[in-house]
């Protein structure tokens, strides 16, 4: 049993592991002889291996069930673990909207994860970074301080040293760096407002958050933009940084994203209300209609205020201009998406401890999903 397992500790992934079942291990079932032998697999993983005809005994498929006497020559083609993959560069081209020594900021497209997560392990915008800026490797998180939901878009900014690091997470402590978001959303909203909510994991359901009054607080301000039949397009800034707030906060108002798999209400589609131009336009988006517009931030080696904005996403453009097609007034002037105006009441906020680089944390496992 010792050369086998000592045979099997020295096999590199992704090749062709071949041993013998000793006889001290005569009786057991295939699954649980390999996993005494194979320690650093778990069973579930062996389990699979060998329903997906990974494994053989005397050359034989076989199954988890299976009981082995000693003597039988068993090959396990051992798979590479999916997590392997989280730090590794990979060649994924970046819309990069501002970079100096310091500090990085981006335009992440809808569909792309920020951070390594179950289900997630690859593809990510760590690996995009580590690829495009190798000495990542040497900052924790590859120098990522604040996450978007996957299917979220828009600026994000990115540290390239670690002091850098420090200075932008402590800005987020101190609630000093400003976003500013662009929403659509099912209803009328008939006035700007405040919802002043605690957000917290959902208690039915651990891959969702919600409403808690064991929750963290979470502000978030919005203000209409345009108001159409059955939609409204939001102007919104957050005082804090949730996890999923805007969508959270936005169910709450009985107005939930249009699109979002996840904080939506079933049915709520009023289709009799749509024309065929806009209920195509719905069919078609697919993801919540939430983009990350405008960033503003202390840079960390100057010290002086920076902001940037970028154009609303094209798949929002398309369905604002079907909303607006739907309410045509010739009267109205078209809106502007650029706007000169400083974020929402800016000399309102009240900065405390708490802060999202904590929920940053917390939040790892739920963007298997943003």
């Amino acid at each position: 049993m010792t050369d086998a397992t000592n045979q099997s500790l020295g096999q590199s992934l992704g090749n062709s592991l071949s041993l013998t079942i000793p006889h001290d291990l005569g009786g057991l079932r295939l699954d649980v002889a390999l996993q005494r032998l194979l320690p650093e697999h778990s069973r579930s993983r062996l389990q699979s291996w060998i329903k997906e005809g990974l494994v053989t005994v005397d050359a034989q498929a076989t199954t988890s069930k299976t009981k082995v006497w000693g003597g039988e020559r068993v090959v396990v083609e051992v798979q590479v673990k999916p997590e392997t993959n989280a730090f590794k560069a990979q060649d994924i081209p970046l819309d990069i909207i501002y970079e100096d020594e310091h500090i990085l900021v981006i335009n992440k497209p809808a569909g792309m994860v920020v951070h390594p997560a179950a289900g997630n392990w690859e593809g990510t915008l760590l690996n995009a970074l580590l690829f495009h800026a190798p000495q990542l490797h040497d900052v924790p998180r590859a120098g990522i301080v604040h996450r978007l939901d996957k299917d979220t878009s828009g600026l994000l900014v990115v540290a390239k040293t670690l002091n850098a690091q420090t200075h932008l997470v402590r800005q987020l402590q101190a609630r000093t760096v400003k976003r500013e978001y662009r929403a659509i959303v099912w209803g009328q909203l008939w006035r700007n407002g405040k919802v002043d909510q605690p957000i917290g994991r959902d208690p039915r359901s651990r891959t969702k958050m919600a409403i808690n009054r064991m929750g963290k607080p979470a502000i978030t301000r919005y203000e209409v933009l345009e108001r159409f039949s059955v939609q409204t397009y939001l102007r919104c800034n957050l005082e804090t940084g949730r996890t999923h707030q805007i969508r959270v906060h936005m169910q709450f108002l009985k107005a939930p994203l249009v699109g979002d798999p996840v904080y939506g209400y079933k049915g709520i589609v009023p289709i009799r209300a749509m024309t065929q131009t806009l209920r195509d336009a719905v069919s078609n988006f697919h993801r919540q209609a939430l983009h990350a517009i405008k960033l503003g931030l202390i840079h960390p080696a100057t010290n002086e205020f920076m902001e940037w904005q970028i154009e609303l996403a094209d798949d929002m453009k398309v369905l604002l201009e079907a909303m607006r097609h739907e309410d045509v007034k010739d009267d109205e002037e078209e809106m502007f998406e650029f706007s000169t105006e400083p974020y929402l009441a800016d000399e309102d906020y009240e900065y405390d401890e708490d802060d999202d680089f904590d929920d940053f944390e917390d939040d790892e496992d739920l963007e298997s999903e943003d």
